[in-house]
């Protein structure tokens, strides 16, 4: 296993500073946004789609300082209702399946996108319940009608070109939970589609990151960010996990993002890293600062310290 870094965490760096600050940490991997949600502090997604000079200079500039490229991330909805940003996010997304491919990496991060009302509504749509009736009706209607025709075209496109798309299960988009997940790998294929497992996502919707694991089976994840959430009990019992409190208000929310360690203690990240190897991933753990608490360089440089002594570096010799 490696350690690295989503680079979006340090946007106000330049990407030969940040790729100097980051090798200095003794990070070994980056993952770098292309578009979508991302603010795109370190590509040029037009110059690196037509320009080989440039994607030889990129590699070149990851490469060189020892480090390695463990993904391109290009989060968004992409199913967006609204015409114009939803062209938009699909274009970033196979603009990036083909970036992928020239460069030579085998994976990309995305999410699974969201649909709206489907009668003519610019706004998405995240079904979370039941009743009434006519949400059950729409659920329904998203997967069939844009859902499943998108993912279907989507899985094959990342097939054709070599890459396994890593899904990001997040509230407010489609996939957000282990069964969404899985009935979309089903749509788009098992060795296309995978999970980008980010436990932090999980924690405040009541999911444990070790069952979820084990029900994708091994080989399920592609992917994973390494990023913590503290959960308020009271605030939890009281309102329960899913807020729509800004994130600027940490004093009253159910729930933060935290660096690693500052919401789930040491015993329980040597669990993840144990269950991460023994479902088959021994990758990269690229670690994604979001803490409202903490600078982004003392939240890296924390998440490190933190990650170094616990990530698996050999592979097990069976003796017995």
């Amino acid at each position: 296993m490696k350690i690295g870094l989503y680079t979006d965490s340090l946007q106000d760096l330049s990407f030969e500073a940040a790729l100097d600050w980051i090798a200095e940490q003794g990070i070994e991997a980056v993952e770098i946004g292309t578009g979508n949600f991302s603010p795109v502090p370190h590509f040029d997604l037009e110059r690196m789609l037509n320009d080989a000079e440039a994607r030889a200079k990129f590699m070149g500039a990851i490469e060189s300082r020892g480090l390695m490229l463990s993904a391109l991330n290009c989060n968004g909805n992409l199913l967006d209702p609204h015409p114009e940003r939803g062209q938009k996010s699909q274009e970033t997304f196979y603009n990036t399946v083909r970036i992928a491919n020239l460069i030579g990496i085998d994976t990309i991060v995305t999410m699974s996108g969201c649909p709206g009302d489907l009668d003519g509504g610019t706004y998405p749509n995240w079904v979370t319940c039941n009743w009434q009736r006519e949400f059950v009706e729409l659920h329904e209607r998203q997967w069939d009608e844009v859902i499943t025709p998108f993912w279907k075209e989507a899985g094959k496109f990342a097939a054709d070109h070599g890459i396994k798309v890593a899904i990001e299960m997040h509230p407010g988009q489609s996939v957000y939970n282990t069964r969404s997940l899985m009935r979309l790998r089903e749509i788009a294929g098992p060795n296309s589609l995978g999970a980008n497992l980010d436990p932090s996502h999980l924690f405040f919707q009541g999911m444990d990151p070790f069952v979820v694991m084990r029900a994708l089976g091994k080989g399920g994840v592609f992917h994973v960010h390494a990023k913590d959430t503290r959960l308020d009990p009271q605030e939890i019992a009281l309102n329960g996990g899913l807020d729509t409190r800004p994130m600027s208000m940490t004093d009253e929310r159910s729930w933060l993002f935290r660096t690693v360690g500052y919401g789930h203690g040491e015993s329980w990240w040597r669990d993840f890293v144990s269950v991460l190897r023994l479902m088959g991933y021994d990758g990269v753990l690229s670690i994604e600062h979001e803490d409202r608490l903490m600078g982004s360089r003392e939240g890296i440089v924390k998440s490190v310290e933190f990650l170094q002594p616990l990530v698996l570096k050999t592979s097990a010799e069976a003796w017995i």
